[in-house]
């Protein structure tokens, strides 16, 4: 049975005893955050079901934690490239919801408090965040990787407005269908992990909760995108069990073991063309040394100009570059960071300011957390790039 009311799109189904609705809602939207409020206190619920993770709906429900992030843990455990992508991903939301004046994510802030409110239990049914960015990371062919991170920060630094009744349109099921097939053409990789996955893990756990059988009708608060995969999947008569699906859709695929590989690749061409080169002529072999140093360490430099990072931190990109490129245990953006951190400490209200910070443009380079972030990632980038350019340049020298 389906049915829509107020323009938001909705279909209700049983599976087993337990009646599941599944209300399709925009995540910036005034409407979906009303209509959320009105089925709860309807009172023809006993669970309320959202599209949340236990990682954002702690986010949610305890804004404060990220103001106790551990800067030198997530440099250390690699995670800057995750964490700059949500934080990116946010402020997007955030300028959205600036022209609206409503909150991102206001209709699962709603769906949480009234269903506190209404002392109803909530029941987190999306797969955790970090799985699905690890999947659609490992799904998507290498050279894809740059034009999707150039993309993301395309739309954060775009300040292009989008009306709310563009965005109240993309609730309606037949344009959502279309939009969301035109994105599987062309890029299938991502969309699976990104959608089709994620459907099938969301309807796994209904599914879950409805076979335990302590609830007489669930009410489950989703993005629109996601109402027809789950409809087809709830509705399929699959053979695997809810739990042996959601095991399934939970395992990190492994690491490709090439990309270890390649950096030691490259350490050893460069490092026989240092050989060559002195073999040849000790001018010669210096030459390509000073080649190295110049263009990595000027790259990774410039980097950190970019990222508007304090005179030592440049300084020290420069000189570490051309040694942490021969040394892939070890990256100058590491390096780079943590010379940055110490210079410039970010205080407590670097951290507590991080998201509203970063919903503009500008205040990636204000905020001093923020500023670390990029200083890792344009000092990494600018020497990957006068790793390969050194690289050209000497094997330029040798052959001429």
């Amino acid at each position: 049975m389906s049915e829509q009311t107020s323009q938001e799109p909705r279909f209700t189904t049983q599976v087993g005893d337990t009646r599941i609705t599944v209300l399709g809602t925009a995540h910036v939207s005034r409407a979906s955050a009303e209509a959320v409020e009105t089925l709860i206190r309807s009172g023809d619920y006993d669970a309320v079901a959202v599209e949340l993770c236990p990682s954002r709906h702690n986010a949610i429900v305890r804004p404060d934690d990220l103001s106790r992030m551990d800067l030198f843990q997530v440099l250390r455990q690699g995670k800057v490239p995750m964490v700059t992508a949500s934080l990116a991903l946010g402020a997007y939301q955030q300028r959205l919801a600036e022209q609206f004046g409503i909150e991102p994510g206001a209709e699962m802030r709603a769906a949480i408090r009234e269903a506190r409110n209404d002392h109803l239990p909530v029941l987190l049914i999306d797969r955790e965040v970090g799985v699905t960015l690890k999947r659609c990371y490992r799904n998507v062919p290498w050279w894809q990787r740059f034009g999707l991170f150039g993309g993301l920060l395309a739309g954060l630094m775009s300040r292009e407005q989008i009306s709310e009744a563009e965005i109240e349109r993309l609730k309606e099921g037949d344009i959502l269908e279309s939009t969301f097939s035109q994105f599987a053409q062309e890029s299938q990789a991502l969309f699976h992990p990104l959608i089709a996955e994620r459907d099938r893990y969301m309807a796994a756990r209904l599914r879950q909760e409805a076979e335990h059988g302590a609830y007489r009708h669930i009410l489950a608060v989703v993005g629109a995108g996601h109402l027809k995969g789950i409809r087809e999947n709830l509705e399929a008569a699959g053979t695997d069990t809810p739990q042996a699906v959601i095991n399934f859709l939970d395992q990190e695929p492994p690491p490709a073991r090439w990309p270890r590989v390649i950096p030691w690749v490259v350490v050893a061409l460069i490092l026989t063309g240092f050989a060559i080169g002195f073999s040849r002529n000790p001018d010669l072999g210096w030459q390509l040394v000073l080649d190295w140093v110049l263009i990595n360490g000027g790259l990774a430099a410039a980097g950190a100009l970019i990222a508007a990072a304090h005179p030592v931190t440049v300084l020290s990109a420069a000189l570490a570059a051309p040694l942490t490129s021969l040394n892939p245990t070890i990256g100058v953006g590491f390096v780079a960071a943590g010379v940055e951190t110490f210079l410039r400490k970010p205080n407590v209200g670097d951290f507590a300011r991080l998201k509203q910070d970063t919903s503009h443009p500008g205040g990636w380079w204000r905020n001093r957390v923020s500023r670390v972030l990029l200083v890792f990632l344009l000092t990494t980038v600018g020497s990957a790039v006068g790793t390969y350019v050194a690289g050209f340049r000497i094997f330029e020298r040798l052959v001429g």
